[in-house]
């Protein structure tokens, strides 16, 4: 199994694509839109991994996260409920799926998120449900 199997948009596309995309959008709507889309290329979680112990706490939908390394490479599978969430967990798979755990714990997601704009968008729920989502990835890379 290659290493971007899960990653909706493979390893041709990384967090600075990400940025680039949405850079192109003048309107909230429009990134929106787009972070819908990348949603929908996220492949569904397989169901008999859909278990209570990878739920991810804090989040207001239900969110799927499940980790683990190959040769040293984070490989992150994810899925939620909720089609905007199923956007936002895309953009942190293109900035942290196969990397190493030092790469993933040396990205600066705040700068990532302030470049896309998105935080301030988001509802309160939203924000902290992305913040669970990152925090369970940064705390199993630190492991």
């Amino acid at each position: 199994m290659s290493l971007d199997n899960n990653n909706p948009f493979g390893l041709e596309i990384n967090a600075q694509d990400v940025v680039d995309a949405m850079a192109q959008f003048k309107g909230w709507e429009d990134r929106y839109r787009q972070v819908i889309q990348w949603g929908k290329k996220l492949p569904a979680l397989d169901e008999s991994l859909k278990q209570d112990q990878v739920l991810v706490a804090g989040c207001e939908s239900s969110v799927w996260l499940v980790l683990s390394q190959q040769e040293g490479k984070w490989q992150i599978q994810a899925d939620s409920d909720a089609r905007i969430v199923r956007g936002l967990i895309a953009i942190v798979l293109a900035a942290f799926n196969g990397k190493t755990s030092e790469q993933i714990l040396a990205f600066d997601l705040d700068e990532y998120f302030a470049q896309l704009n998105l935080i301030n968008h988001l509802s309160p729920s939203r924000g902290n449900g992305l913040k669970a989502i990152v925090d369970v990835i940064k705390s199993k890379a630190s492991e």
